[in-house]
């Protein structure tokens, strides 16, 4: 049997860090636990709780997702966590004792938060739903999400973006956001609440694929190009995904000095990207990369 590794995945909470397997660990179900009481039915959680400065243990798909209290940073204590974590699940453990308490359903809080674009509606959930960004232009693409699927069937529901702890919904014009906003915040939260699955395994197993493909792939990439993903990275996409989007680097001309992006959820087709593209990130990759750049494309994604 292959041993099973971790690696560390920050998230864009500076609280909560993610603990990524290369396997799932749990299959159409999460576990949530708030503290060691909860956690009696799942070992690996328990001891978990015996860190003192652990808050919330989530486990769900191929992560276990950790929220930890103020009294330490994350860079002092991530390597030993990790250690503990992939050492505990090598050993033959089981993660979760099933039991009537660890199947409950689990409290689900949901609230919607505008964003630049007029068209997109963020729900914020309090607990992690997946692990990396999905998104979905139609209800043929979401076929392996059974959330964005029941999504689609609201006739108002133009596209959906899924990523972390947020389901970004952009709609048609026909709705006006005060008369749907409640109706898809219950729907989002009951369906959560009672266990149903957001995105599939093995939806999310390709995603994952494919981004451990494009991190190889950006080895062969010149050394302007790095520096611009590792801007974007560290600058750019925390606060876009506050927003309800996300941004992915595309190419980089070295001839006409043009950086083309992609830009998904509530960013696509959003009025004032091209605005904060040509006044933020523009003026920043000149700033920093100086006569490297003079032009920045964005492609909806």
């Amino acid at each position: 049997m292959e041993r099973i590794t971790i690696k560390i995945q920050p998230t864009n909470n500076p609280a909560i860090i993610k603990f990524q397997a290369d396997t799932f660990l749990v299959n159409h179900k999460s576990y949530e636990f708030n503290n060691i009481d909860d956690a009696k039915n799942a070992p690996l959680a328990q001891q978990l709780f015996y860190l003192p400065f652990v808050k919330t243990v989530l486990i769900s798909g191929n992560f276990i997702a950790i929220e930890r209290y103020d009294i330490v940073t994350w860079e002092d204590v991530q390597n030993e966590v990790a250690e503990q974590i992939e050492n505990y699940l090598n050993s033959g453990q089981p993660l979760v004792n099933e039991a009537p308490d660890t199947t409950k359903k689990t409290a689900v809080t949901i609230y919607a938060e505008s964003t630049p674009n007029p068209a997109v509606m963020k729900f914020v959930a309090n607990r992690l739903l997946i692990p990396s960004p999905h998104e979905f232009k139609n209800i043929d693409e979401a076929k392996e999400a059974p959330l964005a699927q029941a999504l689609f069937n609201f006739p108002f529901v133009k596209e959906v973006f899924i990523d972390e702890n947020y389901i970004a919904v952009a709609k048609y014009d026909i709705a006006d956001w005060n008369d749907i906003t409640m109706e898809l915040r219950e729907f989002i939260r009951n369906h959560i609440t009672e266990g149903n699955e957001i995105v599939s395994e093995n939806s999310v197993s390709k995603t994952t694929g494919k981004r451990e493909t494009a991190k190889k792939n950006t080895e062969d990439f010149d050394d302007t190009s790095k520096e611009i993903i590792s801007i974007l990275d560290e600058y750019v996409k925390p606060a876009v995904a506050s927003d309800g989007g996300n941004i992915l680097f595309e190419s980089y001309d070295e001839e006409s000095k043009t950086v083309k992006v992609i830009l998904q959820g509530a960013c696509s087709g959003c009025p004032s990207s091209t605005f904060t593209l040509k006044n933020g990130i523009e003026t920043m990759l000149k700033n920093m990369l100086h006569d490297k750049v003079n032009e920045v494309v964005a492609v909806n994604g």
